[in-house]
């Protein structure tokens, strides 16, 4: 087999369609008049189907090396050429630049006129419509300056366009900032950020979908008590969500639905319902699905937060509807598991065991999740013995696993509450008023609410 180089790299990425289209453009003498690489090119595509082999290239000669950097960088000129033409609209406005420095008035009118009307007529309103329309703009001025034809210029739309751009890319950068913040400790300069911000109010640009969202998503990443903004943020986010590439809405919606897990996380009240209700919509836009499948994370996220929020029906059709999405290896498993837990919520804990022993869980939390919910099923059966015997495996597996950080305090939290209150005297009104505040106090305590209960 070939040695593995940069060249057959980059061609291993290359899909069906993309090798066709590339052999085109190696056989075109426009872009290539070197005929060894085309022969190489078709050598290699032989090669991957099993007609024939490529040479060994580890000891290959001057003339091979230079073969293969040729090709490499006639590939990386057919990819930029590609992402060049993507944007059919945006060329336009590099062929009106064309047209205006060759003196084609008439048609560099036309041109710059199209490249308008394009961008007006596609719903997005982000940062990349104003960069847009600056260039637009930017061109209309150079031509305006060379023909002499007005003492009136653009400057101040070029201006005010340059700066709602960049002030939407500069949001937008900080908000992705902050948020890493919370899971990865990293100190960043935002530069101009604190020069921004009180700017955008001043200037009165908060109505503006690309600034006003990113505006106000800052404020509650960087004040989680800024209730406000998240309600204007949200409010915005769904009368203009048609404004933003789906690329975009995404990263909208998570930066919303993960700061909605932080709050429930934090017992803050009211965030069940505002958080289901952005996974809601996501699940709606088709936002949460990546390479067309839907994480068992976010999954096992719904189903928690929509059975506390009592939406049980509801969970149990999400669960029917998405379990397809779900990757194949995960799919039953977490099917299964989330179903044991709408049983579980409508009292019938046997459907719910049934459930909890149809799978193997090798995911380990998972695999925590059903031994929380097989705890809750034992206490609120009276099964006492085989819930004494339960803790004591729970509490083994929990100290065989160290690296789960958060998740091991949190376990190890709920399977010591819950022998704290198989042991209480309840006659003890000074001894439960005590346990009941200690569980209230806990920082890191998910079950903290069915513990109350049980209080």
């Amino acid at each position: 087999m070939a040695e593995k180089n940069l060249l057959h790299e980059a061609l291993s990425t290359l899909s069906v369609v993309e090798i066709r289209e590339f052999g085109k453009f190696v056989r075109s003498p426009f872009f290539n008049n070197r005929p060894q690489l085309s022969e190489y090119f078709d050598a290699w595509v032989h090669a991957q189907s099993g007609q024939q082999a490529l040479p060994n290239t580890r000891n290959a000669d001057v003339s091979m090396r230079l073969t293969h950097s040729a090709l490499l960088a006639l590939l990386e000129k057919y990819w930029m050429y590609c992402e060049k033409f993507e944007d059919a609209e945006r060329a336009k406005i590099r062929l009106a630049a064309v047209y205006r420095k060759r003196n084609l008035s008439k048609h560099f009118r036309i041109t710059l006129r199209e490249a308008r009307q394009s961008r007006e007529r596609r719903p997005w309103r982000h940062a990349d419509y104003y960069h847009d329309l600056n260039l637009i703009e930017w061109e209309q001025y150079q031509y305006d300056t060379a023909a002499r034809r007005t003492e009136s210029l653009n400057l101040q739309s070029t201006s005010d366009l340059l700066d709602t751009a960049f002030i939407a890319r500069k949001l937008r950068l900080a908000c992705l900032a902050r948020s890493h913040q919370a899971v990865y400790r990293a100190d960043y300069k935002m530069g101009l950020l604190d020069a921004v911000l009180p700017y955008v109010e001043t200037a009165g640009l908060l109505h503006i979908p690309a600034i006003g969202l990113y505006f106000h998503c800052y404020r509650f990443l960087n004040d989680s008590q800024a209730v406000s903004h998240f309600d204007s943020f949200k409010t915005m986010l769904f009368e203009h969500a048609e404004s933003f590439p789906i690329e975009e809405l995404r990263t909208l919606f998570l930066l919303a639905i993960n700061f909605g897990i932080k709050k429930i996380n934090e017992s803050s009240e009211g965030w069940l319902r505002t958080t289901l209700e952005l996974y809601q919509s996501a699940l709606e836009r088709k936002l949460l699905l990546e390479n067309q499948h839907l994480s068992r994370f976010a999954f096992n996220n719904i189903v928690a937060i929509a059975l506390r929020v009592g939406e049980l029906d509801w969970t149990e059709q999400f669960i029917l509807d998405y379990r397809s999405l779900l990757e194949r290896q995960w799919r039953e498993v977490t099917a299964s598991l989330n179903l044991a837990r709408v049983a579980y919520m409508r009292h019938d804990y046997p459907t719910a065991l049934r459930h909890l022993q149809r799978s193997d869980y090798k995911d380990l939390l998972n695999n925590l999740i059903a031994k929380t919910l097989q705890l809750k099923i034992y206490f609120e059966t009276d099964e006492y013995d085989l819930l004494d015997s339960h803790l004591t495996s729970m509490s083994t597996f929990i100290r065989r696993h160290t690296a789960i950080g958060y998740h091991r305090t949190n376990y190890s939290h709920i399977v010591y509450y819950t022998r704290q209150i198989m042991g209480l005297n309840f006659r003890d009104l000074q001894a439960v008023a005590e346990l009941r505040s200690r569980i209230e106090q806990e920082e890191i305590l998910t079950e903290k609410e069915w513990l109350l209960g049980r209080l």
